[in-house]
């Protein structure tokens, strides 16, 4: 573009950019999207140097008109049917602190469970889960075949429902 289509472009704008602003807001009622109209159709001003040459109420003219179209095709569009405007952000959801209060209570059922448990079948129970030894270590460590640990995982898991089922925890 030369520096002739640039004075013209500058020239429009600075015409009739404030006041086509104003016509795409009644067109759009919304702010951004009349700003977006607007440079849209500055935008294809700036394409079509030629629009420029026809003189100022011809451009002024042309410059409306795509405003006018840009803005149907705005409501037409997918977008503009399936979204739905904010004038402000969503709020950000904030932890009500239920999981950190649901986690300690089950924390501490848990260890009144455990409690109840026989000492064999706590240790194996403790170690594998939350320590995560797997039965080999476990038999090594607790100096036991491998098939006791495993009995003693058995027997206390099962152990470990009942006392929870007696405290009035029901399987989630």
């Amino acid at each position: 573009m030369n520096d002739d289509h640039s004075t013209l472009l500058r020239a429009l704008h600075d015409g009739h950019a404030e006041a086509l602003w104003r016509y795409a807001l009644r067109l759009t009622g919304d702010k951004e999207l009349a700003e977006d109209v607007v440079q849209e159709a500055l935008l294809r001003a700036w394409r079509n140097p030629d629009i420029l040459e026809q003189g100022t109420k011809a451009s002024k003219a042309w410059l409306y008109a795509v405003a006018r179209n840009f803005a149907i095709d705005e409501a037409r569009s997918a977008r503009a049917r399936w979204e739905i405007g904010s004038a402000s952000l969503p709020e950000r959801s904030e932890s009500d602190r239920t999981d950190h209060v649901d986690k300690t209570l089950d924390a501490w059922l848990i260890a009144d469970a455990l409690s109840q448990l026989k000492p064999e079948h706590r240790v194996v129970i403790v170690r594998a889960y939350y320590r995560g030894e797997s039965i080999a270590e476990l038999a090594e460590v607790l100096d036991v075949p491998p098939g006791t640990v495993k009995s003693r995982l058995h027997y206390g898991l099962r152990a470990l429902r009942l006392a929870l089922e007696e405290n009035g925890v029901t399987g989630r």
